[in-house]
């Protein structure tokens, strides 16, 4: 495994990430880190837009943050260095187990034992969510595949581009999201707002009614799904306004996709260039300037100018 992220020629390398070399294990963790993830939805309060839900990157792989646990508080991390689940209680107890080939469903045998072991008795929803065809995960004997070397390029694009994300997001000064990573749709997300309140739904589900609840424009990466079948940046507007579909934007490759309703950038264009960090700052740039013009936001009150990186 590459412990370098430099060239020879001191440029910065991002991995490649092909979708049918690793969708095997793609799969197995998307449901192990939905078991974790209900974790933390289990003993977090609500926040707006369901910020409560999502993990962070580390400097090691993902972490739910520290969670409450009556007067304690416990953090479980995904190490995609030492391939180890962790997880840790304030009162200074640690427990882990090894991130190898396993169903699902031991997974979350092995995933309660440990917590039981730390004195944590508690329970989640067993069904997955967000995916087509859910398997319950003490049922899922069908997902069972680990490939480390993938598992550790995943979080090593999620690096990269969780770096360039934050640089983004202190360019504005309106309501923002955190750079959070949702397990239940796989991506790593930031989100700006209008401020303003978007026109409810019909029909919409109580957590598309939170998640939308004000206008937004909304950039993320996720490894690639059925619409868009490989790695890929993307951006939204919800409301989307009229003619943001047609909109030209940076860089030239980016393009709007009705599938998803939104532009694609897509991630072998941004590592493949000359700096992808740079053209994955026009793309969110860009698609921001072009939502906001359009949906007409106020933005000299939202913005402040951009700034060099450091």
């Amino acid at each position: 495994m590459s412990k370098s992220s430099i060239n020879a020629d001191g440029k910065e390398i991002w991995p490649e990430l092909p979708l049918d070399e690793w969708k095997e294990t793609y799969a197995t963790l998307h449901m192990w880190m939905q078991i974790v993830g209900k974790l933390r939805l289990a003993h977090s309060p609500l926040v707006n837009h369901w910020w409560n839900v999502p993990f962070y990157v580390t400097a090691r792989g993902l972490t739910t943050s520290a969670l409450p646990y009556g007067r304690r508080s416990f953090e479980i991390d995904f190490d995609f260095i030492d391939h180890r689940l962790v997880i840790s209680t304030s009162e200074g107890a640690t427990t882990s187990l090894a991130l190898s080939p396993r169903s699902v469903a031991d997974f979350y045998r092995e995933v309660f034992e440990l917590l039981r072991s730390l004195d944590i008795d508690t329970e989640i929803y067993t069904m997955p969510v967000e995916i087509p065809n859910p398997i319950p995960f003490t049922e899922d004997t069908e997902h069972a595949s680990y490939v480390a070397e993938y598992a550790n390029r995943l979080w090593r694009i999620l690096l990269h581009v969780e770096r360039v994300f934050q640089r983004f997001r202190g360019e504005f000064v309106g309501k923002c999201s955190p750079v959070h990573f949702f397990w239940g749709s796989f991506d790593l997300a930031v989100t700006r707002f209008s401020g303003r309140p978007a026109p409810a739904r019909e029909g919409a589900d109580p957590i598309t009614r939170e998640a939308y609840s004000h206008e937004v424009i909304s950039a993320g990466f996720w490894p690639g799904s059925g619409n868009v079948p490989a790695p890929a940046f993307y951006c939204y507007c919800a409301p989307e306004p009229e003619g943001f579909a047609g909109a030209r934007v940076l860089p030239e490759s980016a393009y709007y996709n009705p599938a998803t309703a939104g532009f694609i950038l897509l991630y072998d264009d941004v590592r493949r260039a000359d700096s992808p960090e740079q053209m994955l700052l026009d793309f969110l740039r860009s698609t921001y300037e072009v939502g906001a013009n359009m949906g007409r936001w106020e933005r000299t009150t939202l913005e402040r100018e951009a700034q060099a990186s450091p």
